[in-house]
Formats: structure tokens, sequence, C-alpha cells
């Protein structure tokens, strides 16, 4: 067996020594939820006859209080295709259930938005904030003290670190993340990406864009590219909170149906009366969060997730910051190419070993802990093996190699001998930029700024010919005070366009990307934000600005006497549509995106004492 990295080893020590008290408040907090409060037997019968007084013939085994009772949270609705497969899944479960002589039930739903339908939209400024909101959801269905376990529906953005951040709180009950799986191929993504390019153009016109998305998205599911939803299913394999292999088998086949039938059979093994208890407080340590970076890396996951890891990590009680995802990015090789870090979809990558094989090259490889408690039978060498059906059981088995390695290549021959992550930082702050996918001759912009406060003013002025040179797009009061923090994926045509015509061009912004930010340089989550005189504040247009993912910098070339005397720009309104208003108190107590923009983890910090 190959010694872990020792790269790896000094950045897990370091993050256990960094958060050594506030995880130890963590776990005596969830051993007293466990023991002295969230637990069916500190209800009255009042209490009880409430909860089971719908359950028909669950009603006698939840009476008992013998057998385990899995609460169910679940984030369905039928317009996400990700989430419309999960309609049946509570009756699938309960079914499940009964077979281990366990129960279920339905303990709440949670919203669940999808940035697709919102990117670009007035609706996209409460994405980042709906994961509070799932967490603060995902509390109240667990807080009715029913349940020795919990199964959670959840699959895209914002939902899966919002499921995870409200069943922490929570951490003394086992739980497993159950997911739907991604719909079938459509339009090829480089087809896809020409029609979008040729809209931007004006070269093709509306109805043709909505064929061709309409090819693209075509059925139930995750979308195929590999943005933040996908990323997502990555993670809770590597953190080991899956069935192994659950991530990407489609919807609607009879490998789904029983790799969903054993989570729920394997939710009944892990509880707290038996003898393998598996606590998701205790699964998600120092350890399986290094593991969820790490697998970002390999793979080419989403920049979402270096505000997502953080605040996951936090409600957890542990502390990690964008240093720790740039040194493990540095030894961490790219072992997939995922569109739109290549032309493949997650289909074609599972098809070619997906998960199964990325973590076992890795924990061959001394790149991933292997000694962390999963929800499976062993540790994370479970997750290294395929599922299968062989005579309708349900089996696991060795991927021996890569089945197309355009797709998925061994350690010892990756993409790139790094992860693709970059931290930069400068007179401008700290900030990230994904490069899997970017062309490294342009990792290194230096171009005048064209300052814009709203990411419409940027496609008006590439409509209008202004933007025709070498420029460095500088969109700000995009931070998660100033509006939620909205995607820009809106802008990747256009800069495409730009990119394609021969210009350098780069985006700066405290604002996010695409999970499925792809080829064009995008320094983003700029930290602190424009609102509250962050540095990105200072910039006029015309400033020459240089962006260098090779140092490791951003600055802004202004002389430095100027630079400090310069007075920020009064931010603009916030708009009042779609709601925006209510999540007004978000806003003001978020925190830096670096920490994880989370209000809800900030003031709980606070109430706590930490």
């Amino acid at each position: 067996m190959t010694d872990l990295n020792p790269v790896i080893a000094k950045v897990t020590d370091r993050i256990i020594r960094r958060s050594a008290p506030r995880r130890r408040q963590y776990l005596d907090l969830i051993e007293r939820g466990r023991d002295a409060g969230t637990n069916r037997a500190q209800l009255s019968c009042g209490n009880l006859a409430h909860a089971f007084a719908a359950s028909g013939d669950d009603k006698p085994v939840i009476r008992t209080g013998r057998a385990m009772n899995m609460g169910i949270v679940t984030a369905y609705n039928d317009m996400l295709s990700a989430h419309q497969p999960y309609g049946r899944y509570p009756e699938a479960i309960k079914i499940a259930a009964r077979e281990v002589g366990a129960t279920a039930q339905v303990a709440g739903g949670v919203p669940a938005m999808c940035d697709g339908v919102t990117q670009g939209q007035a609706g996209m400024d409460l994405s980042l904030f709906s994961r509070d909101t799932i967490a603060l959801g995902t509390a109240v269905a667990l807080s009715h003290a029913m349940f020795e376990g919990a199964l959670l529906l959840g699959i895209c953005d914002k939902i899966v670190p919002g499921l995870l951040i409200g069943a922490l709180r929570f951490g003394h009950l086992p739980t497993i993340l159950v997911p739907s799986g991604p719909m079938p191929s459509g339009l090829a993504n480089k087809e896809k990406v020409r029609i979008r390019q040729l809209y931007a153009e004006g070269k093709v016109g509306k109805e043709e864009l909505l064929e061709a998305e309409s090819a693209s998205y075509h059925g139930a599911g995750t979308c195929t590219f590999y943005g933040t939803a996908n990323s997502n299913q990555m993670m809770m394999e590597v953190m080991g909170l899956h069935m192994p292999g659950a991530a990407f088998i489609n919807p609607g086949t009879k490998l789904r149906t029983e790799i969903t039938r054993a989570a729920v059979h394997r939710l009944a093994g892990i509880g707290w009366d038996g003898e393998d208890y598996r606590p998701l407080g205790h699964c998600i340590d120092e350890k399986a969060i290094v593991n969820a970076i790490i697998g970002l890396m390999a793979t080419g996951g989403s920049t979402n997730h270096a505000i997502h890891v953080p605040a996951i990590a936090r409600a957890a009680g542990i502390s990690v910051d964008w240093t720790d995802f740039a040194e493990l990015s540095d030894v961490v090789p790219l072992l997939a190419r995922i569109y739109p870090n290549g032309s493949g979809d997650v289909n074609a990558f599972e098809a070619a070993g997906g998960m199964a094989y990325v973590i076992r090259e890795l924990l061959d490889n001394g790149l991933l802990h292997r000694d962390i408690l999963t929800v499976a039978r062993q540790d994370l060498t479970d997750y290294g093996k395929e599922p299968v059906l062989e005579d309708e059981a349900l089996l696991w088995r060795d991927i021996p190699a890569s089945r197309d390695e355009a797709m998925l290549r061994p350690v010892s021959s990756p993409f790139s001998p790094d992860g693709g992550m970059k931290l930069l930082s400068g007179n401008l702050g700290r900030c990230v930029m994904k490069v899997s996918a970017v062309d490294p001759s342009r990792w290194t912009i230096e171009a005048p700024a064209a300052i814009f406060h709203d990411q419409d003013d940027v496609l008006r002025a590439f409509k209008a010919g202004e933007l025709e040179r070498d420029v460095v797009v500088v969109v700000r009061f995009q931070g998660p005070r100033a509006n939620g923090m909205p995607e820009l994926h809106k802008l990747t045509p256009a800069l495409g366009v730009l990119q394609d015509r021969g210009f350098k061009v780069a985006l700066v912004t405290d604002g996010r990307m695409s999970g499925a930010s792809g080829k064009v340089p995008a320094a983003i989550h700029l930290s602190p934000e424009a609102l509250g005189d962050g540095p990105i504040a200072r910039l006029r247009d015309g400033d020459m600005v240089r962006v260098c993912a090779r140092t490791g910098s951003i600055e802004a070339l202004v002389d430095a006497v100027q630079w400090d005397a310069r007075t920020m720009p009064q931010a603009p309104p916030p708009p009042y549509d779609t709601g925006r208003e209510l999540f007004a108190l978000f806003r003001q107590h978020s925190d830096l995106a670096e920490a994880g923009a989370s209000p809800i983890l900030a003031a709980m910090e606070s109430e706590l004492g930490s």
C-alpha cells in the first residue's frame, strides 16, 4: 500500500490543528443531541401520536420505538430535471425500509432552484443563499426528534451543500445521500457551444438556439456537463456518503433502483443501536473534507466548491481555506477530461470507469485518505469498485483499466500534473481561477480594465463593439453582501467570441462563475468584495490589470500612492424583484467567500462562542 503523499499529509495535519477547538465543540454538541434531546425517547405520548397519526401500515412499528425510523428530506420538484425522479422515491424507500424491519417518513421538503433556469436572470440573486435556506429547512425537518437515521434526496448546485450543512447539526444521525443520476446524453457539447456563440454574434436566431438547448437538456436527470451538480455527486463518493458508485447511474434503470434500495438497507445497519454506528458528524471529518478537495482537483470540478466546501466544513467544526485548496491542487494530477474541460460528458466519464476508477487510482498512488468512516462496509476502498447487476443481484467489481483514455487516465499519465485550480492574490485581494480548460498560453493576461456593475451592461458593450480589444472585463458589486453573489455564466459566450477573435480576454469579479466555466480565464470570488470597500472597488476604466495563474498573482498596475488615494464609488442601489429583498438579512450578515459566504454559519458560530 502506497504511503500518503507528504503534501496531502501536511495539509491535513494543518487543518486538524487549526480546527481542533471548534471540532471538539462540534463533536460535544452532536453527542449531546443524541443522548439528551434529539431522539424519540424524549417525546411525550402526545408528541408521538401526532408524529405517527398518518403513517398507515407503519404505525404499529413506529409506535413501539424498537426499529429505526428514517427521516427523508427531499428536494423534489418536477421543474428541475435532476429532481423530478425523486417524486416516487419516498414510497420505494418505505418499501425497502420494511424489508429490513425499519420504517421511513418524509420529514420535510426543501426548495431546489435551478441555476440553469435563473442563469442571467433576476432570480440568480437568490441562488447562493438558497443553500442556507435549504440548510434551515433540513434542520426544521430533522428537529422533530422522530428519526434514528436520515436519507437526503438532492443533487444540484446548492442543494447538496445545503442538505449537508443542515444535517450536520444533527450529526449524531447516520445519514446517506441518495442521488438520482444524470440524464442520457443529448446534443454534442461542441455543437451546443458553437450555436451559443453564433447566437451571441447574431448569426443565428432564438429559435435555433432554443432547439439546440432543448436537444441538450431533454429529459429527467442532471445536466450532463461537469458543473456544480455533478461535482457534488463526485464529492459524495470521495467522502463516502453515497452507496459506492451511486453518482452517475441514469434515472429509471434497474441498477439505479437497486442501488437506492441498498442505501436504505445500509442505513438500517449503521444506526446507534448496532455494532456499526456511523453518524454523519463522524463521517465528515478533516480527512473527508481533504478528500473532497482532492476529488475536485483530480476531476476538474466546479469552482463553486471553493465556497461550498469551506461552508460544509464549518458546519462540522472544521476550518479550510483557499491556501489548502491551492497546495492540494499542486500535487493532485488531473485524471479526467469531462465537458467543459473535454468533449465527453458525465455519461462518457461513467462508461470509461467513472468515480470507481478515479478513486482506485488515487488510493493506489497515495493521493486520497483511505481510512475515513464511510457509509459503506469498510473504508474508502469500497468506492474503488463499480456497481453492476448480475442475475438481478447488486454486486461491486474491480475496474482494471480506463476504458477510454480520452476521458480518463491513470496517475502515471494524467492530462495535467496538477488539479488546475489556482489561488491568486495581490493588491486586488484573493480569488480563485480554474485553468483546467484554459489554454496555457492564456494563463497570463495583462490588459486595460473595462469596469461594469451589471452583467447586462457587459453584453450591451459587447454588442456595441466596445470590447473589440485586449480587455480585462471587471464585474464588481457581485459579492454575497452586494447582491447575493450570482453566477455570471451568461457572459461566457460573448467572452468566448472575443477570445476566438484573437483578443487577450479575462474576467475579474467578486461574483461567481458557473460550475461549467471553461476556456476564458476567470478570476472569481475576489475577496474582499467591492461592497465594504474591497480593493476591486478602486479600479477605474483603463487601469492595466495583470492576472497570472502561473505566478498566482492578480494586480492592478497602478502607482501605489495614486491607488491608496482613490475614493470608493457609490454602490449601485439594490434591485427589488423576484423576492430578492426577502434575503436582505442574509446579505447583510454574510461573510467572505473564502469562509463559505454563509450568514447562518457566521451567526451560529457567534452564538456558540467560536
